[in-house]
Protein backbone atom coordinates (compact mmCIF):
# COMPACT_ATOMS: atom_id res chain seq x y z
CA UNK A 1 0.00 0.00 0.00
CA UNK A 2 0.98 3.25 -0.92
CA UNK A 3 0.41 6.85 0.62
CA UNK A 4 -1.70 7.15 -2.34
CA UNK A 5 -3.87 4.65 -2.23
CA UNK A 6 -6.79 6.54 -0.76
CA UNK A 7 -6.72 8.85 -3.53
CA UNK A 8 -6.95 6.09 -6.38
CA UNK A 9 -10.03 4.43 -4.18
CA UNK A 10 -11.60 7.81 -4.21
CA UNK A 11 -11.25 8.47 -7.92
CA UNK A 12 -12.22 5.16 -8.64
CA UNK A 13 -15.55 5.57 -6.41
CA UNK A 14 -16.32 9.45 -8.60
CA UNK A 15 -18.81 8.92 -11.36
CA UNK A 16 -18.60 12.38 -12.68
CA UNK A 17 -16.45 12.74 -15.87
CA UNK A 18 -13.88 15.93 -14.45
CA UNK A 19 -13.75 17.69 -11.09
CA UNK A 20 -11.28 19.47 -8.90
CA UNK A 21 -10.53 18.78 -5.58
CA UNK A 22 -8.29 21.34 -3.28
CA UNK A 23 -5.23 20.28 -1.99
CA UNK A 24 -7.04 20.41 1.46
CA UNK A 25 -9.34 17.99 0.34
CA UNK A 26 -6.80 15.89 -0.88
CA UNK A 27 -4.84 15.99 2.59
CA UNK A 28 -8.03 14.87 3.59
CA UNK A 29 -8.79 11.77 1.76
CA UNK A 30 -5.06 10.61 1.41
CA UNK A 31 -5.04 11.33 5.34
CA UNK A 32 -1.77 13.23 5.55
CA UNK A 33 0.10 16.26 3.87
CA UNK A 34 1.16 16.69 0.84
CA UNK A 35 4.90 17.40 -0.22
CA UNK A 36 6.11 20.49 -1.02
CA UNK A 37 6.76 18.84 -4.58
CA UNK A 38 3.01 19.34 -5.01
CA UNK A 39 2.69 22.82 -5.81
CA UNK A 40 4.85 22.08 -9.06
CA UNK A 41 2.34 21.57 -11.53
CA UNK A 42 4.70 18.80 -13.11
CA UNK A 43 4.52 16.42 -9.87
CA UNK A 44 0.69 16.37 -10.75
CA UNK A 45 0.87 15.79 -14.36
CA UNK A 46 -0.10 12.33 -15.48
CA UNK A 47 0.95 12.62 -18.83
CA UNK A 48 4.68 13.96 -18.50
CA UNK A 49 7.33 11.90 -18.22
CA UNK A 50 5.58 8.60 -17.86
CA UNK A 51 8.40 6.72 -17.47
CA UNK A 52 9.28 7.98 -14.26
CA UNK A 53 7.46 6.13 -11.77
CA UNK A 54 5.34 8.10 -8.76
CA UNK A 55 2.80 7.44 -6.27
CA UNK A 56 0.72 9.97 -6.66
CA UNK A 57 0.12 9.83 -10.72
CA UNK A 58 0.12 6.10 -10.16
CA UNK A 59 -2.73 6.44 -8.32
CA UNK A 60 -4.69 8.54 -10.65
CA UNK A 61 -3.67 6.51 -13.18
CA UNK A 62 -4.81 3.53 -11.70
CA UNK A 63 -8.48 4.69 -10.96
CA UNK A 64 -8.50 6.11 -14.49
CA UNK A 65 -7.97 10.27 -14.28
CA UNK A 66 -5.65 12.67 -15.71
CA UNK A 67 -4.55 15.03 -12.99
CA UNK A 68 -3.63 18.58 -13.33
CA UNK A 69 -2.80 21.46 -11.12
CA UNK A 70 -5.10 24.21 -11.49
CA UNK A 71 -3.51 27.96 -11.79
CA UNK A 72 -4.55 28.25 -8.52
CA UNK A 73 -1.96 26.16 -7.39
CA UNK A 74 -3.77 25.35 -4.46
CA UNK A 75 -6.46 22.50 -6.21
CA UNK A 76 -6.18 19.48 -8.91
CA UNK A 77 -8.74 18.74 -11.99
CA UNK A 78 -9.28 15.35 -12.11
CA UNK A 79 -10.41 14.40 -15.48
CA UNK A 80 -11.60 10.78 -16.49
CA UNK A 81 -9.68 9.04 -19.23
CA UNK A 82 -11.12 7.08 -21.96
CA UNK A 83 -10.77 3.14 -21.88
CA UNK A 84 -7.66 4.07 -24.15
CA UNK A 85 -6.03 6.10 -22.19
CA UNK A 86 -7.24 9.96 -23.63
CA UNK A 87 -9.45 11.98 -22.07
CA UNK A 88 -13.23 12.29 -23.30
CA UNK A 89 -14.66 14.38 -25.88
Amino acid sequence: MNDYDALRDYLMQHKQAEFVLTYEQIEEIIGAALPRAANRASWWDTQRSPDIQMPQREACLAAGFKAMRMPDGQSVRFTKLKKDGRRPG
